[in-house]
């Protein structure tokens, strides 16, 4: 009789009070505690899980699964017009200190109904954790979060799972009491889903005409020393990645940072919350030095370094797989000349990896016969300028194109950015949580990336960790990126 039922956003119901007497409750949660719980990290999710619960011989958790797989089930097929078959998934999770459940909309095969019973010490919705329901649009993407329902001892919370059933377990910010919940799914006949919307890619384009001089006026001159490229590219072929530090000369990065404090930048929130939330520049509203950094990017003489220090042909001036006079680490000469050779520096700088990753560039041929949006042949690219601060992050999704590419990571505004704050890039093998290679941010570092097919990136949740280093530099909420995506 308690039990409220809503329509919207989506059908949900909370019932307070959900297990008879308080006694059950605590042998109930006494009982959960003592299970073994692994830790799960991935792009959607950092927490504590336990085993299914199906076949666990405790006499409270087992009481539980049977009066939901009977006298529950029964109630909730009345309620909600649904047949529910006898089984119920269900396992019991911990969440503490920053740990969050991501924007997701709960659907696979056979789900109807989900449920969570919380079994919480007194909660506060500033305690974070709460169970935040979205509104969707036309599309069927979620919008905006209408709904949140706070935590409390006792209380089940259940909703039916749907195109539009949206909803994220908040990021925990306290950092003594952990939120004890025992969810699941009850499954019934499969619904039709509406095919997902595809969404418009970035904009891709060729190379613009700037030639070398522009290298020259923005890069650490050990970069453009020919016996440094052909260094980097024997290892970037070894590797499928590199990290560049100090990339850039000293006087250029800093009027980079300065620029990108600028107030009159202009910031839109990219979404929608089940695949990305990070801000991105809007690139009328940039300095000029920060526009001038994006035809750099887009440079004519940068695809063609890029290709000195990857191997892949980005530039039709780039030696070719097929050139059978290419020696080992050959390239092209940016210049045109011999570049002036500096003070020895370190340039082989790595992030790290796994070196056992699924994208040697062996396979980099393959690029040529593989299917891209890329019609017409000549070697193309995409980028933005994103802020990444408390909240952001973009989560691997099952619309996300997967093609060979070279990706490229600059970093700004880092000092002092720790890993444990989360924003680094992490790469993937497709259906898998293991990472192959993980980037962080750091200041002036250029980051490459080459991926095959197989590979996917996602950029974790920035926590609430990450707030502490506002004790430090008071006005740095979180860091900047230009990432951009070159394909041959």
């Amino acid at each position: 009789e308690a039990a409220a039922v809503e329509p919207a956003p989506f059908r949900h119901g909370v019932i307070p009070g959900f297990l008879a007497g308080p006694a059950f409750a605590e042998a109930l949660r006494d009982e959960l505690l003592g299970l073994g719980f692994r830790g799960r990290r991935n792009d959607l999710l950092s927490l504590r899980q336990s085993e299914e619960l199906g076949g666990r011989p405790e006499p409270h958790v087992a009481a539980l699964r049977h009066a939901l797989c009977e006298e529950f089930r029964a109630w909730l097929s009345a309620v909600t017009q649904i047949e529910l078959e006898p089984t119920v998934d269900i396992s019991c999770a911990k969440y503490e200190y920053t740990d969050v459940l991501l924007c997701h909309d709960d659907e696979l095969e056979g789900r109807r109904i989900a449920f969570i019973l919380y079994l919480v010490p007194p909660w506060e919705e500033s305690d974070g954790g709460t169970l935040d329901l979205y509104s969707t649009d036309e599309h069927f993407q979620p919008q905006q979060i209408v709904k949140s329902l706070v935590p409390s001892w006792n209380t089940l919370v259940f909703f039916e799972v749907s195109p539009v059933s949206f909803h994220q377990a908040r990021s925990f910010l306290s950092e003594e009491k952990c939120r004890l919940s025992v969810s699941g799914w009850f499954h019934g006949p499969s619904i039709v889903r509406p095919a997902r919307r595809t969404e418009a890619p970035l904009p891709r384009s060729p190379h613009i005409p700037y030639d070398h001089e522009i290298l020259y006026e923005w890069i650490n001159l050990v970069y453009l020393d020919m016996d440094s490229q052909a260094q980097i590219q024997e290892e970037f072929e070894e590797r499928s990645e590199i990290l560049l530090k100090d990339f850039l000369k000293k006087e250029k990065y800093q009027l980079l940072c300065e620029a990108l404090e600028n107030k009159d930048v202009q910031w839109s929130r990219r979404g929608p919350a089940n695949k990305r939330l990070y801000e991105t520049a809007e690139e009328d509203s940039l300095p000029d030095i920060l526009k001038k950094f994006l035809q750099f990017l887009r440079s004519e003489a940068l695809f063609l370094l890029l290709s000195n220090f990857t191997g892949l042909k980005l530039h039709f001036l780039a030696p070719s797989d097929d050139d059978e006079d290419a020696g080992e680490g050959r390239a092209a000469d940016t210049a045109g000349h011999s570049s002036p050779k500096p003070e020895q520096e370190e340039t082989d700088h790595h992030a790290n990896s796994n070196p056992h990753q699924p994208d040697q560039p062996d396979n980099i041929p393959e690029a040529q016969d593989g299917e891209t949006q890329n019609g017409s042949g000549a070697p193309v690219c995409a980028g933005e300028l994103r802020r990444w601060t408390h909240g952001h992050y973009t989560l691997v999704h099952d619309t996300q194109a997967t093609e060979f590419a070279l990706d490229l990571l600059f970093f700004c505004g880092c000092e002092d950015w720790d890993p444990e704050y989360g924003g680094f890039t992490s790469y993937i093998a497709k259906g898998e949580d293991e990472e192959l290679l993980t980037v962080n941010p750091e200041d002036n570092c250029l980051a490459l990336v080459y991926r095959d097919k197989e590979t996917m990136k996602f950029v974790k949740y920035v926590n609430h960790r990450s707030l502490a280093r506002l004790k430090k530099h008071p006005n740095r909420t979180g860091f900047w990126d230009f990432s951009f995506v070159y394909y041959e």
